[in-house]
């Protein structure tokens, strides 16, 4: 059965690189993610790009980007990440300029675009902000950005063009994983359910890089994780029954368990019945996992129940001081 190796190589904005350079290196991986987008940072890239409107995108980027294009090239490893934030484009511009200063040619960088929303807001002028119970025109004296979270279309339309690194702006975060299974095994909502399901427990587990390998886990004294200073960033197991073994690179530190997924699993979801992305609502009741040797988990049970019928959108405004 064929199988897929996704690692994770950031979790947050600001994260370290050298878990995602063990993981490149030692992986044996097919895709590595790098998810470093939240509310806060879309506002910040935003505040940037008003600032100067060839940025917008992750701060971290060129750093990041240095360290990991001769890995890419080195060991075919193909990148999905969020980094664009508010400016997907100058970002690819970023790291074209870039590959050509260390002398990388050969690789095709794909930008995924489409969540700015801001000079489409008069639509939804009636729509009520969940934040505060107004009128979105209430606000539009105040109103500076849009960004709605896109699933994972258009990663799989640059996979399929054959990109070696897919840079986003505001997806979901378990669209950066659920972009390269569908691209690889060809699972749809309607004929894969079961499997679209375990899509989004996998991205879902991915996302947050180190919490699922022990740094959410670990509480002093009483949940203990082994050689925290260099925790290691997940990687998994996907094959084409939608099934995956969650794991980490022999010898890196943190743990993978039984409980560190549970506790991953639980995270951020509201609903674990009903876990609402773009690309599907997952069902996250009937998730078991079992531990199959030391530091690997094999994880099943997630299941859909169809797609939203709207989108989630953040809108940036201006507000206090």
């Amino acid at each position: 059965m064929k199988t897929i190796r996704i690692g994770s190589g950031a979790g947050y904005a600001g994260d370290r690189i050298e878990p995602a350079i063990e993981l490149m290196e030692k992986g044996n991986l097919d895709y590595i993610i790098f998810e470093c987008l939240a509310e806060r940072t879309v506002a910040i890239g935003q505040k940037d790009k008003q600032a100067n409107p060839t940025l917008g995108y992750n701060q971290r980027l060129r750093e990041r980007m240095k360290k990991i294009l001769p890995l890419v090239k080195k060991h075919h490893v193909t990148v999905v990440t969020n980094m664009g934030a508010a400016n997907p484009e100058s970002a690819v511009r970023e790291i074209c300029s870039l590959a050509e200063e260390l002398g990388i040619t050969g690789l095709k960088i794909a930008c995924v675009t489409g969540d700015d929303l801001s000079d489409r807001l008069s639509k939804y002028a009636e729509n009520e902000v969940l934040e505060n119970g107004k009128k979105l025109k209430e606000m539009k004296d105040v109103l500076i950005s849009a960004n709605v979270y896109m699933g994972a279309e258009g990663i799989v339309e640059a996979l399929e063009q054959n990109a070696d690194l897919v840079i986003t702006g505001r997806v979901s975060d378990p669209a950066l994983t659920i972009g390269p299974l569908v691209h690889e095994f060809g699972w749809t909502l309607e004929k894969n359910p079961n499997q679209m399901g375990q899509a989004v427990l996998a991205g879902h587990l991915l996302e947050c890089a180190g919490q699922v390998t022990g740094g959410y886990y670990e509480d002093p004294g009483y949940k203990e994780v082994p050689d925290l200073d260099r925790l290691g960033f997940p990687l998994l197991e996907v094959c084409q029954d939608g099934s995956f073994v969650v794991t980490k690179v022999e010898g890196s530190g943190g743990l993978v368990s039984v409980d560190t997924c549970k506790e991953q699993t639980i995270y951020e979801i509201h609903n674990p019945k009903a876990y609402m992305t773009p690309d599907a609502i997952a069902d996250f009741s009937n998730v078991c996992y079992e531990e199959i040797g030391k530091n690997r988990v094999r994880a099943s049970g997630a299941v859909t129940h169809g797609r939203p019928h709207t989108l989630k959108t953040t809108i940036g405004y201006k507000d206090c001081f």
